[in-house]
């Protein structure tokens, strides 16, 4: 293979990294909630039919509801963004002598001095774009998010449905191809591998232990599956 080769898988990869943390938590709450519907309906001791109907109406809706949330924040982050650092355009060209103490002021507690800090001062705001990237970086503590925010939405929806499509995969074999499985242990068990592989990537994301980061992961999923199946188990008393 050649280096020009690699050299854009490698980069075709890095770009799908960059999503990764979008894929993690679509993922996580994809699970989390369809295996709690899945729990919830089998405490209900709800018709095999009906649980899946309930499953694929949360994963689809809850789905889309995340995926629009993720994709609105990371929109209004971006413009947010785009406002202040139009300000700090509009106070460079206006006010460019309050704006140039506001640097050597940043400099300044950084230790520069003397000659040297006058120069750098110079250097900086000889570039209007450098000095208002300094501006927005140092004074307002921002920085620009280069994901897109339509990309960020539609990896935590894919991720989200596939990851939450697992908890339904053994229900719904078994609606076309009856077997004499346990369903729900089953169903228990691949979920289970789902919240350990995504885990151990939540770790990778966070750059924590895995074994932290799956015990979390799992631990979570688990409370939620034994909440909503006893929420179940009790609700069938009175409604069913």
């Amino acid at each position: 293979m050649s280096e020009k080769l690699i050299h854009l898988e490698t980069a075709k990869f890095g770009k799908l990294q960059e999503y990764l943390r979008e894929f993690v938590y679509g993922g996580i709450d994809g699970a989390v909630t369809t295996f709690a519907v899945v729990a919830g309906g089998f405490g209900a001791n709800l018709d095999p039919g009906i649980l899946i109907i309930l499953g694929f109406a949360n994963l689809l809706a809850d789905g889309f509801s995340m995926s629009v949330g993720a994709f609105l924040s990371a929109k209004s982050e971006q413009d947010n963004f785009t406002k202040h650092e139009k300000i700090e355009y509009w106070e460079i060209e206006n006010l460019p002598d309050v704006e140039r103490e506001e640097i050597a002021d940043i400099y300044r507690a950084k230790g520069f001095k003397g000659e040297l800090l006058e120069k750098v001062v110079d250097q900086i705001c000889s570039d209007k774009d450098l000095w208002v990237a300094e501006m927005m970086k140092d004074e307002l503590n921002m920085m620009r998010d280069g994901k897109s925010p339509f990309k960020i939405g539609l990896a935590t929806l894919i991720s989200f449905i596939l990851v939450g499509f697992i908890p339904l995969m053994v229900y719904l074999w078994d609606f076309f191809f009856p077997t004499d499985l346990n369903i729900f242990l089953w169903t228990s068990i691949l979920t289970g591998v789902a919240f350990l592989i995504v885990g151990w990537l939540k770790g990778v994301v966070n750059q924590t232990s895995a074994l932290r980061s799956i015990s979390e992961t799992v631990g979570l999923g688990l409370l939620a599956a034994v909440v909503a199946y006893y929420v179940g188990d009790v609700l069938e008393t009175f409604f069913i």
